[in-house]
């Protein structure tokens, strides 16, 4: 597993190595503009957490995703006091890596 110093540089090399669909994160599932995806139908394949040192505002977790349908790509989830409500699957899926 590679180490970024940044989101960025994360979100930059991930892409370079084909991870190119932005994925967003809703209730139950994550999606692209064209596609809505469940839980058990994606795959967590690499995990970059970052906490800011001074600013709680720039903690995030950066994932790489591949879906069953072969759909590779990036969600990136702020967490924190701002972080999104979402089902226990969705909890589930994200905090196993």
């Amino acid at each position: 597993m590679k180490v970024y110093d940044t989101v960025t540089a994360a979100m930059e090399d991930l892409r370079k190595r084909g991870y190119t669909a932005d994925f967003n994160l809703l209730f139950d599932s994550i999606h692209t503009k064209d596609t809505k995806v469940h839980p058990q139908d994606f795959e967590i394949t690499e995990t970059y957490r970052f906490e800011g040192d001074t600013d709680p505002g720039d903690e995030a977790v950066v994932y790489a995703i591949e879906t069953k349908s072969g759909t590779k790509g990036v969600l990136m989830y702020g967490y924190g006091v701002y972080s999104e409500d979402m089902s226990e699957d969705m909890i589930r899926k994200l905090g196993s890596k």
